[in-house]
């Protein structure tokens, strides 16, 4: 038997069956397409090969290994994820505090009934027993291992935190390891609401989306970036709230909740990175300097382009650049995306972009009586959509709703791509009321500017995002000319 022999022909990524078969057309049948012998080589890759030069440099972190000669210890960790999104994450506070107690409630009633039961009948099964009513819960396997080990579940507002849920969408997130599926490492980047810290959130691996890189100071769902790692500026220890070596160190009572003092915080930079960057650029370089290349680094054109294989099937691995004008412009720009980043809401309309109303419209809000609701009522959302030029979709137009639309918006605004989609889109996407098939949940953005007594939330953070995005791509483009070294870089 002889080996088997596989050709290959690339025609590009995110093909419908339509563009796929127009290009077979168009070569008049696979036999006349120029095809290409694949071997693997010695990582196992048959197509977008890895890059040697990539192995050279210093990995963000390394948990495998437990290697220490990262830019990040170990600390990092994955985005959050629920396993029940609809009940744990919504913009209204008020709408998630009735979910979450209604799936609590509900939850500890089966408790109670299958204990009840099982002091009946000890063979009783817990898959047939519980009631599966999508309104009131969904089941994983960790609830009904709780189940089993009669475990019962308490609200408390104070789980009640703000996260990102998507890029440039924050809403309010119940943050309890009882009903979220996985927190990973997030209790200790965030161990309570008043703990401040910076996550640099990244594309994770084996994903087909390009990377990206997002900085954020909130709790940040799995896939703000697809199936996202997240590395923290710092990292926090609880202290031993107990007798140590005979003498009470400290006590919580029953009824106290957690504070900033029962934790100790930790640079998630380490040491290592911090002594090779103080050797190679000077000894006023801090790690919060460091982490500021590292963010500022992964928005290089050239290193995203250059390494675009590799960083789909591991972790980011980089360079220390040899110019320290370079590492301090790289640290800069990153403090610089950081701040728009981080303030996106607030970064303002952006010069040129027009906000038009229709006055038909308006003539009709105009009779309402109550001049509050009409101000909600004249900012509502729906669901933005694009403009038309013709039959064709026209970018530089936004219609924020029948009364509102945004025009001249700079196409270039949409080459800030963040998770495989541009900032603003992500706007438009997330920004539309929903309701969950199962459950019947609503989750309606628009109660997020009611709550928060902000009327044009929304459209000023659509306005904002364009702005945000104008100008971190002019931060991008300024970045420097990065160059592969000939020589190999040590990573130790």
């Amino acid at each position: 038997m002889t080996k088997a022999k596989i050709h290959y022909h690339d025609i590009g990524d995110y093909l419908s069956r339509e563009e796929k078969l127009a290009i077979v057309k168009k070569n008049r049948g696979i036999a006349n397409v120029q095809w290409q012998a694949l071997t693997p080589n010695e990582h196992g890759d048959w197509i977008n090969l890895r890059n040697d030069d990539f192995s050279s440099f210093i990995p963000i972190g390394d948990k495998e290994t437990k290697s220490s000669n990262t830019f990040f210890i170990s600390k990092y960790s994955r985005g959050l994820t629920t396993a029940r999104d609809h009940f744990c994450w919504n913009f209204s506070e008020s709408l998630l505090e009735i979910n979450i107690k209604k799936i609590v409630s509900f939850y500890n009633e089966q408790c109670k009934d299958y204990h009840n039961a099982k002091k009946d009948n000890v063979q009783i099964d817990v898959d047939t027993f519980i009631n599966y009513d999508s309104t009131k819960v969904t089941w994983n396997r960790g609830f009904k291992q709780d189940l089993e080990r009669e475990i019962y579940f308490k609200y408390s507002r104070n789980n009640i935190y703000q996260g990102l849920y998507r890029p440039f969408c924050k809403q309010h997130i119940y943050f309890a390891k009882e009903l979220n599926d996985m927190t990973y490492q997030m209790p200790k980047i965030f161990p309570t609401k008043n703990h401040k810290n910076l996550v640099i959130c990244i594309s994770g691996i084996g994903v087909s989306k390009d990377f990206s890189a997002l900085i954020t100071d909130v709790i940040p769902d799995l896939q703000v970036q697809a199936n996202g790692q997240c590395f923290p500026l710092y990292y926090y220890e609880e202290k031993h709230l107990n007798y140590c070596e005979g003498n009470l160190v400290r006590e919580k009572n029953l009824f106290e909740t957690e504070s900033e003092e029962d934790y100790i915080r930790r640079d998630a930079v380490s040491d290592f990175i911090l002594k090779r960057c103080k050797a190679q650029y000077g000894k006023n370089v801090t790690k919060e300097d460091i982490f500021y290349y590292v963010y500022g680094f992964l928005h290089s054109p050239k290193y995203r382009e250059t390494f675009a294989s590799d960083l789909k099937k591991m972790l980011p691995r980089l360079p220390l650049v040899d110019d320290v004008r370079d590492f301090w412009a790289f640290s800069k720009a990153g403090r610089a995306l950081a701040e728009l980043n981080l303030n996106y809401e607030h970064a303002g309309k952006h010069p040129g972009v027009i906000e038009l109303y229709n006055p038909l419209s308006i003539t009709d809000i105009l009779k309402q009586t109550n001049k509050e609701k009409m101000e909600y009522l004249n900012r509502r959302v729906e669901k933005m959509r694009f403009g038309k030029k013709g039959k064709d979709v026209d970018k530089s137009t936004i219609i924020y709703n029948s009364q509102i639309s945004l025009e001249k918006i700079p196409l270039k605004a949409y080459d800030y791509i963040v998770n495989g989609k541009s900032a603003i889109e992500w706007v438009m996407e997330r920004y539309q009321v929903t309701t969950h098939k199962e459950s019947g949940i609503v989750n309606d953005p628009n109660l997020y500017a009611e709550e928060n007594a902000q009327p044009r939330y929304i459209l000023d953070l659509l306005h904002s995002v364009i702005t945000v995005s104008v100008e971190t791509m002019k931060i991008v483009e300024s970045l420097p000319q990065w160059e592969i070294k000939d020589s190999k870089e040590e990573n130790v």
